[in-house]
């Protein structure tokens, strides 16, 4: 049996132990979700800067992270503290050492690094930082790149930048394959033949012969549509295929702004202009289409019905990106 002093022993140990435990957890503060950080090295003529070193330090260069540069001159550095001041420097044989503005980050936040130009090493060591539209619309378009809705369904044409820099004529194409080839966008090509199957249309039939034909068919709808619209057309017509999200301001001006999307686009320079491109390609894929589909779906009407059928589904997925898939698609290094 434990005497009285043993007993008050035990209750004085008991509450060492536990008490700075309490302290602690009435104490702690939550942890801020840490940001992320790229950008790409460029010399003078716009061209990478393979093996830069990209140091990331605070100012009492404590907690430097460095990385080296690959062949095409990104860098990137995750799991950024927030509200801590960062500067960024980076060094490359035969350049001059190029140190960015203090940069600090936002719980969360994306951060694309913009203005990087290393100059060719001199006696006198110069810094330039300019606006760049390429290198901007070359960070945007990797940003954009990575956006899938629930961070599975590839989300790529769609800019939730307010002033998105324009994209050239070999971004668009690459922007293009890259929905194209998604091994997303395949699996939904073969589900939609499935279901063409099903609703036996167009007519070739029944049977796994005829399931092939569909599934060729539906791929090259899918490839003809995006190539044309989404690639072609607006490199000749200087247009933007990328839809973009409003996000803000009344209900009624974000429906008109997702309705008229299909025929209102922003050219290269920024100006709004018949979005010739999105009907020119939708009209494009319905008319090559009638090289092979069974001859009872050919046809100039059912040309112009297709077309007509497939501008109300853009109207719909315009409406759709800009009331609930926006909320789903992964981007800024989470989701929104």
């Amino acid at each position: 049996m434990l005497s009285l002093s043993q007993i008050r022993l035990a209750i004085a140990v008991a509450l060492t132990l536990t008490l700075p435990e309490c302290l602690l957890g009435q104490n702690a503060k939550p942890e801020l979700k840490p940001g992320i950080i790229i950008g790409t090295a460029i010399d003078a003529n716009g061209d990478p800067v393979a093996n830069a070193t990209v140091e990331l330090k605070t100012r009492e260069s404590d907690g430097m992270r460095a990385v080296t540069t690959p062949e095409n001159g990104s860098f990137e550095f995750r799991d950024v503290h927030p509200g801590v001041p960062f500067e960024i420097t980076i060094a490359a044989q035969d350049f001059a050492d190029w140190i960015s503005p203090i940069i600090t980050l936002e719980p969360g936040e994306f951060k694309i690094v913009t203005g990087i130009q290393l100059e060719i090493r001199t006696e006198v060591t110069h810094v330039e930082v300019t606006y760049d539209p390429v290198q901007v619309a070359t960070e945007q378009l990797r940003a954009e790149e990575h956006q899938r809705v629930l961070g599975i369904v590839p989300n790529f044409y769609v800019t939730y930048e307010k002033d998105p820099a324009p994209l050239t004529s070999k971004m668009k194409f690459q922007l293009a394959l890259k929905t194209a080839t998604d091994p997303v966008t395949a699996t939904g090509v073969v589900g939609f033949a499935a279901i063409r199957q099903a609703a036996d249309s167009p007519n070739y039939g029944q049977g796994w012969g005829a399931y092939g034909k569909r599934l060729g068919a539906t791929a090259a709808d899918g490839f003809t549509d995006i190539m044309i619209g989404g690639a072609i057309l607006p490199s000749l017509l200087h247009q933007d295929p990328r839809y973009f999200y409003q996000g803000t301001g009344t209900t009624g001006s974000r429906i008109r702004h997702a309705v008229f999307s299909p025929f209102i686009t922003r050219s290269d320079s920024g100006k709004s202009m018949p979005n010739y491109s999105s009907l020119g390609g939708n009209l494009a894929s319905a008319g090559i289409s009638n090289l092979y589909f069974p001859k009872a779906n050919r046809g100039v009407g059912l040309v112009f019905g297709n077309f007509a059928i497939g501008t109300a589904e853009r109207i719909g997925a315009s409406l759709a990106q800009e009331f609930i898939i926006g909320r789903f698609t992964k981007r800024s290094g989470h989701v929104q």
